[in-house]
């Protein structure tokens, strides 16, 4: 039975891109990092990978210090490196480069107790795309709503 707990989720990533396709990746921390990570002391709101030499990094990932740590603490926001299979790399840095995509954490996990982060192949959205989402939004609720009005005045 494979045991999965979510640590936090990039609300954000949702609401600025398209997700197009998603992909899971390991990645690599420190003692402390992960002792934070488990604590649930991460955001991913301004993060994003991008391949350098050849291998994918994470950036700009908050990474909070760890408290119970002494001076060997880790630096909240440095490059963690992803870990993918090879093909995987090669033909996620050839999507990036062709289609002028991105590539945005989605959530970040714990699964069989190692730290993996889902990563979402991604388009920005234009404005008008993030009103017309909001609105969406507000109308479904509105509806709900109608009809849970309707069901108590039965």
């Amino acid at each position: 039975m494979v045991a999965v707990k979510t640590i936090t989720v990039n609300r954000k990533a949702y609401h600025d891109y398209h997700i197009l396709e998603t992909v899971e990746a390991g990645i690599v921390l420190t003692g402390t990092e992960i002792k934070s990570v488990r604590a649930g002391g991460v955001n991913l709101r301004d993060a994003f990978a991008r391949p350098e030499a050849g291998e994918l990094w994470l950036f700009n990932a908050h990474i909070a210090r760890y408290e119970a740590a002494s001076h060997y603490n880790h630096e909240p926001t440095r490059p963690r490196k992803l870990l993918l299979h090879r093909k995987q790399i090669d033909s996620l840095i050839g999507t990036l480069t062709q289609k002028n995509l991105t590539l945005v954490p989605l959530k970040l996990y714990i699964k069989n107790r190692t730290a993996k982060v889902e990563l979402g192949i991604a388009r920005g959205k234009r404005l008008y795309d993030k009103r017309e989402a909001i609105a969406r939004r507000e109308a479904e609720r509105e509806i709900e709503r109608g009809i849970k009005s309707f069901r108590k005045a039965r």
